[in-house]
């Protein structure tokens, strides 16, 4: 029998992979367009490809999740995009680099519907350990801007995907070692049963869906532009590529610590208790983003960073609430799939708004998107009482 304890800190790994590896590109596009011959609103479209695979490919990878395993899954997913890392730091065209980056979201999609759900059927507290799991990716995602920004300086944008490419091939071979194949439907579990009226579970989905769309829209946008806007925004602040990947690092920090705190909240008051105050934080960030600079910007930048990643940890715990061990797999697939096609759209989406009117179109633009959340967040319904039979 596997060790919980084990197998939710190497998934919580791969969520940090995860993320780090989808963002590579962000942060090296920056670099990689003179070698490429392409402008940065030029090249940016060729991450489209992955970001599609990556919420397309959840639905069969999560399929595949519950009716065949989900520890085989994971070892695929360690080796799959630890090659395709690789193969992006060997390309020699766009052409090339649109494919590898494909191979690295198509085994990117293997992590949310199938890890997310290990998480779940391992953890003691769901709520935590939602926040500490949406941890290790929010690390991921800083550490992609900042370790890529050093190691495309000094070592060049290549080896900024080859050498986590080799680290996530190690960490595979460990996986493989530590965690066997195990059914886990006859195990005692934190998540519980929808405490909804029956009658009011379609309030449940159509907030959870419309969070989905918004959040990831803008997530993926924002995590995407984030290091072309302090470049332009920070100018005079740095110009250095390893000083601004530090900045945006340290900005991520604050969706680390909100993530890990929501979880706590979660674990002791109700899902809109926590949502609805939550909603009213990202929409009116961003919209002041628009016109900041400086100083300024990395604080309100701070303030849009905990709106999208607190609203994460909740749409996740959501899922984990309501769907049965059997169906959890595939709940997420649909959930990411969702999300994630949604959130490839947004890449287009962020080159043509800045083309058109810059970065200040775009932050209003997704400004008035996140309207949708709190929308969202006044559509999910109170929960019910805790009875004997759903507490036991």
């Amino acid at each position: 029998m596997n060790s919980p304890a084990r197998v939710i800190t190497l998934v919580n790994v791969a969520h940090f992979i995860d993320h780090y590896a989808m963002l590579i590109f962000a942060a090296a596009v920056l670099v990689m367009g003179p070698a490429m011959g392409k402008t940065y609103t030029e090249l940016l479209p060729y991450a489209t490809p992955g970001f599609v695979a990556f919420g397309a490919g959840s639905l069969f990878t999560g399929w595949l999740g519950d009716r065949w395993s989900r520890r085989h899954m994971m070892v695929i997913f360690f080796y799959g995009i630890g090659l395709s890392m690789i193969a992006v730091g060997l390309v020699q065209t766009p052409l090339q680099l649109g494919a590898a980056l494909f191979a690295v979201g198509l085994f990117a999609s293997i992590y949310h519907p199938v890890g997310t759900a290990m998480i779940v059927s391992y953890a003691d507290k769901l709520g935590s350990a939602m926040g500490v799991n949406g941890v290790f990716g929010n690390f991921g995602v800083a550490s992609s801007a900042l370790i890529t920004g050093v190691v495309g300086q000094y070592l060049g944008w290549r080896w900024a995907f080859i050498i986590p490419g080799i680290v996530t091939i190690a960490l595979g071979l460990l996986f493989m070692q530590q965690v066997v194949h195990e059914d886990r439907s006859g195990f005692k579990q934190a998540a519980a049963q929808a405490r909804v009226a029956k009658s009011d579970m379609w309030r449940v989905v159509v907030a959870l869906l419309v969070t989905v769309v918004a959040i990831s829209t803008v997530f993926n946008a924002i995590t995407v532009a984030l290091p072309k806007l302090f470049a332009e925004r920070l100018s005079d602040l740095t110009q250095s590529p390893a000083t601004l990947g530090v900045i945006a690092a340290c900005v991520y920090v604050f969706g680390a610590l909100t993530q890990y705190n929501i979880g706590w909240l979660i674990d002791r008051y109700s899902l809109k208790a926590v949502c609805l105050p939550l909603s009213l934080v990202l929409a009116p960030f961003l919209y002041f983003a628009a016109t900041m600079s400086n100083v300024s910007l990395i604080l309100v930048a701070i303030g849009v960073i905990v709106g999208l990643f607190g609203q994460i940890t909740v749409n996740e715990t959501i899922v984990g609430k309501y769907t049965a061990e059997e169906w959890r797999s595939r709940a997420y697939a649909v959930r990411y799939f969702v999300g994630f096609t949604a959130a490839g759209a947004s890449v287009g989406l962020v080159a043509w708004l800045y083309e058109l009117g810059g970065f200040m179109l775009m932050l209003h633009a997704f400004a008035g998107l996140s309207v949708l959340v709190i929308i969202a967040a006044l559509i999910l319904p109170p929960e019910l009482p805790a009875t004997p039979e759903l507490t036991n």
